[in-house]
């Protein structure tokens, strides 16, 4: 495992920061109908790239996920405005302003969505660690879902697939507590999620999902399972997201006091805290830090806004491979 030093805790809290502040700014931005469709943000669980990451290669190893999706590309090194842009819609966006919210994509940076149907990531994880093994590329693939994909059929059939293959491949739920609104009590007669491997002989563990060193030392070893040919892990990492499921949601499902509980757990505080303790740095110079990083996020939106949307050939070439289409209506395709 790559150390873990004075240095890494000041690049979290930087990354953790900003990614809150991103995701906030996105928030205000829906509200003013600047932002449309799908929004599902990740307030609360920051830890989580943090330590994927620093446990990561980043030259090679890749990451799949669902739709809550806009913070593991920028974690992955994806131009932040690029993802501000596709949330506007633009044609400056990850794809060209016609994948949104939920479907950020990067090739370039090994980042494989962003899927809008639950636990349809799984077994595509699944794919592209196969796929790897096949061509010995030696990366490894993390796939994660939430604890509502984990009630999929697919689950348990990629499950079955990638410990007969050994398949270089980390599966890692985000248990945030709640499939949109319901909660894993109430879903499932297995509440500690990680058991659920244990079924196929995974090596399947529970993780503090509030704390990114904990994340990089669990997913180390994971990682490195996955890359010397021994196969997969699942690891349960608990979490908590301090949003709604998303931006239309009600949250009758759980009480004020048990959001304000587990934001007294809030994984940047605790970060900033732990950083002013050990006197790594001064108070003065996070704030120039936390000052940065909102003028960085206000030139993601000037960036977005100032960015032209996509032409309506683009939105065709987009969806047929074929140029000369037998089933275009050319008349149709320009009458608006």
């Amino acid at each position: 495992m790559k150390e873990i030093t004075t240095k890494t805790y000041l690049k979290w809290f930087r990354d953790m920061f900003f990614w809150r502040k991103f995701e906030d700014k996105c928030r205000s931005l829906y509200l003013k109908k600047k932002i449309r469709g799908f929004l599902h943000l990740y307030n609360g669980q920051e830890a989580v790239p943090a330590g994927l990451t620093h446990a990561m290669d980043m030259s090679k190893d890749k990451i799949i996920t669902a739709y809550r999706c806009h913070i593991l590309p920028i974690s992955m090194g994806v131009d932040p405005k690029k993802i501000m842009a596709e949330l506007f819609g633009k044609k400056t966006g990850t794809s060209h302003g016609m994948g949104g919210s939920m479907h950020i994509f990067s090739k370039e940076h090994r980042f494989y969505g962003g899927h809008g149907i639950v636990g349809g990531q799984i077994p595509l994880g699944a794919g592209i660690a196969f796929a790897d093994k096949y061509f010995n590329r030696d990366s490894v693939t993390i796939t994660l879902m939430g604890d509502g994909a984990v009630r999929q059929g697919s689950l348990h059939e990629t499950f079955n697939m990638a410990m007969i293959w050994k398949l270089p491949v980390v599966f890692i739920c985000e248990n945030n507590k709640y499939a949109m609104g319901t909660s894993i009590k109430r879903s499932s007669n297995v509440e500690d999620i990680y058991k659920i491997g244990l079924a196929y002989r995974m090596p399947s563990y529970s993780v503090d999902g509030m704390d990114p060193e904990k994340i990089a030392k669990a997913t180390s070893i994971a990682i490195e399972r996955a890359r010397n040919g021994k196969g997969s892990t699942f690891l349960d990492i608990k979490t908590y997201r301090f949003r709604g499921h998303s931006m239309s949601d009600s949250e009758s499902y759980r009480t004020k006091h048990e959001v304000s509980f587990y934001k007294k757990n809030d994984p940047i505080s605790k970060l900033k805290d732990f950083i002013l303790k050990n006197k790594w740095e001064t108070i003065e110079k996070l704030n120039i830090i936390e000052n940065k990083v909102k003028k960085d996020i206000d030139y993601c939106v000037e960036f977005a806004e100032k960015s032209d949307y996509p032409s309506l050939d683009e939105m065709y070439d987009v969806v047929y491979n074929e140029k000369n289409y037998p089933f275009i209506d050319k008349e149709l395709k320009f009458s608006n």
